[in-house]
């Protein structure tokens, strides 16, 4: 049932009432438990281990800490304004109703900074360590919290044009409804949102062209040394033919220098192999760091430039083809963070749009609560999904988890 202004002033609206009060407290206290346990587990996770202090982090740190604080302070004042608490003090009520509007707003802004720097990251590697220093990481750190604060504190810079007369602190009695569809949803929430879509769909398609180019390379790279194989072959026919007329040491030399031939492209390749003729990954062109490695004058020219030529760019692609799946792999994990907090925060948003569009239609209390609680829940299961998607910080967590384990015996 729908709450009208005026079941806000004499009385409790229905809905509120004992039968589903305790239900809903009870679940809001365990999706609160949830919530602070495990994104405060992902925050330790990130002071153990350096090698998840990285930009991204920085941004996935800085929702799991608008999640705890929602399971700190939001769901309280939640469950006290859903009581009708506090009464005839309007100004109150009207923080304790902001709070949680701040919150969302910075955790969407947190996670378009998290697209932003995924798209410098894979799309321009080359800007990435200037545009995404830690000191501008930082910065805009301290521009999502400044403009969530100030999209979400909206209601209280004109509390006065609130209706004074409300008796209980009910969401739907103080905060004007056009200010939640039109501004909060339309402008602070779809607009982030789409923006995201479009930035993941374009990862996405450019990674899967990046795969698929690095695919045709690596074909023809085998069939380059399987060309190469037969030329060996024939220099080896061509030497046997010639070995009657040849004397021993010479066969002794040829050999001998075939030897360090190999050894001498075994050893480029392992320079390769190391990491210093990487693969540069761009949307346009592969390019290589090194070129062509040197090889032994011994070996017949043909051959040895064919196998100069198609080992290291076998193991560069190789290296880029990894990379660009861990690159697909996070953006996954990433996009998912996003999608999850898309289900879990848009049927609240519809509900607003039908209370508003459509003031005749009846809407449930408890599917409003349903909701609400949904909504909440999101902040109690990003942790899950980090500990599922990402393996730097599962494995951290099962680290930690043993060391406390270990920890245990010993104390007693």
């Amino acid at each position: 049932m729908n709450v009208t202004p005026d079941s806000c002033t004499a009385e409790m609206p229905y809905g509120y009432q004992p039968r589903l009060k305790g239900f809903y407290i009870a679940i809001e206290l365990i999706i609160a438990v949830l919530a602070i346990t495990g994104n405060f587990l992902v925050c330790l996770a990130v002071t153990r281990n350096k090698k998840l202090r990285t930009v991204t982090n920085y941004f996935l740190i800085s929702l799991a800490v608008s999640d705890i604080l929602v399971g700190l302070v939001a769901i309280p004042c939640a469950v006290l304004t859903d009581l009708g608490r506090p009464r005839h003090n309007l100004p109150l009520c009207l923080v304790l109703l902001s709070i949680l509007m701040v919150l969302t707003q910075s955790s969407i802004l947190s996670l378009l900074a998290v697209a932003v720097e995924r798209y410098t990251a894979i799309l321009l590697p080359f800007q990435y360590q200037r545009i995404m220093s830690p000191r501008n990481a930082h910065l805009a750190l301290l521009v999502t919290w400044g403009l969530g604060a100030i999209t979400g504190s909206v209601p209280l810079m004109d509390w006065k044009r609130q209706p004074p007369d409300s008796d209980y602190c009910i969401f739907t009695c103080v905060v004007d409804m056009n200010y939640m569809v039109y501004f909060n949803f339309f402008c602070c929430l779809l607009v982030p949102l789409v923006a995201m879509f479009i930035i993941y769909s374009h990862i996405f398609l450019t990674v899967r062209r990046q795969l698929r180019r690095i695919a045709v390379a690596r074909g023809t790279a085998e069939d380059i040394t399987a060309a190469s194989s037969g030329c060996t072959g024939t220099d080896n026919g061509s030497s046997a033919a010639g070995g009657t007329a040849a004397d021993g040491a010479d066969m002794g030399a040829e050999k001998e220098s075939s030897r360090q031939a190999e050894e001498g492209l075994s050893a480029g390749q392992r320079e390769v192999e190391s990491g210093i003729g990487s693969l540069i990954e761009t949307e346009t062109t592969a390019v290589f760091t090194k070129p062509g490695l040197r090889t032994a004058s011994a070996v017949p020219p043909t051959c040895s430039s064919a196998l100069a030529n198609t080992r290291p760019e076998e193991s560069n692609e190789a290296k880029s083809n990894i990379r660009s799946r861990k690159e697909m792999r996070k953006a996954t994990s990433l996009f998912l963070v996003l999608f999850l907090f898309m289900v879990c925060w848009m049927p609240i948003h519809l509900i607003n749009c039908i209370l508003l569009l459509c003031p005749q239609c009846k809407v449930p209390m408890s599917v409003t609560l349903g909701a609400i609680l949904l909504s909440h829940a999101n902040s109690a299961l990003n942790p899950i999904l980090y500990a599922y998607r990402m393996r730097s910080f599962r494995y951290t967590l099962i680290g930690m988890w043993r060391g406390l384990r270990s920890v245990r015996p010993n104390s007693k």
